[in-house]
């Protein structure tokens, strides 16, 4: 990651409450949950422009693997903490959905990172291109158009 995010970027934000079992022996979120968190929002992102994952992408035999992620650790977050998790696609290319993510606490950012999806055929496990109608539901949902 380049920079840091700033929540201006982001048009989408989803609510998260840190449960106990997701906090370690040292009393903060273990980090392999932040992920979760991130997949958590991603899904409720596809909710919000109205597709239903996976269902949807099933319809033209496709689905997303994800190839790539990165986390940057920040701050810790802890029990009880109410999170914010932006979450915003980046970067469309031919056959791939990059999302770049932000978790906040109060305005604190904590981690950042992205996740890197392919949009592959289902049966083959072959890249194939992104849908149009993907597309075209994400850059009108976006405020800044992801880099193509």
């Amino acid at each position: 990651m380049s920079s840091l995010p700033e929540l201006s970027q982001f048009s989408f934000f989803h609510p998260l409450r840190v449960r106990w079992a997701e906090v370690d022996p040292q009393s903060i979120v273990f980090n392999g949950h932040y992920l979760t968190y991130a997949d958590v929002a991603i899904t409720e992102y596809f909710r919000a422009l109205g597709i239903a994952y996976p269902g949807d992408l099933a319809k033209d035999g496709g689905d997303f693997f994800a190839i790539r992620t990165l986390l940057e650790y920040r701050a810790p977050a802890r029990f009880d903490e109410q999170l914010q998790i932006g979450i915003r696609s980046a970067r469309l290319g031919r056959s791939s959905l990059t999302f770049a993510l932000g978790i906040w606490r109060d305005g604190e950012l904590l981690t950042s990172g992205e996740i890197v999806y392919v949009h592959a055929d289902g049966a083959t496990r072959s890249s194939a291109p992104l849908p149009n109608w993907l597309r075209e539901k994400i850059l009108g949902f976006e405020r800044v158009a992801p880099q193509s």
